[in-house]
């Protein structure tokens, strides 16, 4: 009977030491699994449009005057630098070729004429019939027509440059905005055969005055959906690469740098957040939160270590002080607060 007695009290002892065990592990595993909800300071966003812009607009110029004999690019064409947008040729040019080679041809013999002569002379100088003042005759004929000879055809490399200067070339890369000439327009030199927008694109904002003492270069920007809607769906950052010092009709104007707008319109008015200052919110990790008939809940646990599925009201996504991406609950949980991943 003692015996039997001690055994149970054994197997009692064993089943609580075994319960207790479980209960410990399922409180570590809570805890590990659970957070605790606090205050964290965020950029206070703010939703604005703003135009994407080209950081230059540069204009690819006519550098002789002419008639567009042809024109190589269109608006929306992607170019390099160096690229023919176009070729200027004035009809003027073809003749004054034609008469410059007409007259190398008549100086060139001028020259052999005067090369003979002086020959002539210099071997009748060597059998003593000819004077040295009839040598020194003949070689100024000669050296008059070889100069003669080498400034025409120097003036006809001048007339092939300006051949080679009808090619309007592209000044840098980027994209075509607006051509204002087509083939057989007359131009004069220093008009514009095309404007391009060269390098990359940035995000022109203007700003409320109220947002100056907040807004500096190096803040933060999301860019958000094409086509202005409602979608909050952050497709890139970026930051503010320079605010202009001077208000304008009560505007703060500022350049911001988003990668991957090269596939934007210029003037395209988009939808970015931008911070306006420093603010306290409640931030949960996404796990923590779920749906349930349209609604977002959270799984809180209570004093009595009770778990209870709450609704919330949720902002935006927003990274915490840790760097990572999380939700903010604008209603239905406090800091203090303990919650369950579901």
């Amino acid at each position: 009977m003692a015996a039997s007695c001690g055994r149970r009290i054994v197997v009692m002892l064993t089943l609580c030491i075994s319960l207790g065990a479980s209960a410990f592990a399922a409180e570590v595993l809570d805890v590990a699994s659970s957070f605790e909800v606090t205050l964290e300071e965020v950029d206070d966003l703010k939703s604005v449009y703003a135009t994407v812009r080209s950081k230059d607009l540069i204009e690819a110029r006519v550098r002789t005057p002419g008639t567009i004999a042809s024109l190589k690019v269109d608006e929306g064409d992607s170019i390099e630098p160096g690229q023919v947008l176009a070729l200027v040729a004035d009809p003027k040019i073809a003749l004054r070729i034609n008469a410059l080679d007409a007259q190398i041809v008549a100086i060139q013999s001028r020259v052999d004429t005067a090369k003979t002569e002086l020959d002539r002379s210099q071997e009748l100088k060597s059998k003593g019939v000819a004077s040295q003042s009839r040598v020194d005759l003949a070689q100024t004929g000669y050296d008059v027509a070889f100069n003669d000879l080498k400034a025409a055809r120097a003036e006809r490399s001048v007339i092939e440059t300006q051949i080679e200067e009808g090619q309007v070339l592209a000044p840098a890369s980027g994209r075509v905005l607006k051509v204002p000439v087509t083939e057989g327009s007359v131009v004069l030199a220093g008009e514009s055969v095309a404007t391009i927008a060269a390098n990359e694109y940035l995000l022109r904002l203007e700003l409320p005055e109220r947002h100056a003492r907040f807004i500096k270069n190096g803040d933060a920007v999301r860019l958000g959906g094409r086509g202005l809607g409602p979608d909050e769906k952050a497709l890139a950052e970026g930051h503010i690469a320079q605010v202009y010092p001077e208000l304008q009709n009560g505007r703060v104007i500022a350049d911001a740098e988003v990668p991957g707008l090269g596939s934007y319109f210029i003037g395209e008015r988009v939808l970015v957040w931008i911070s306006a200052g420093k603010r306290q919110a409640l931030l949960v990790p996404r796990a923590y939160v779920f749906k349930r008939f349209g609604l977002d809940y959270v799984r809180l646990t209570g004093k009595d270590g009770a778990h209870a599925d709450v609704v919330v009201q949720t902002g935006h996504g927003l990274k915490g002080v840790d760097g990572q991406e999380r939700v903010e609950v604008l209603a239905g949980v406090m800091a203090g607060d303990r919650l369950v991943q579901p």
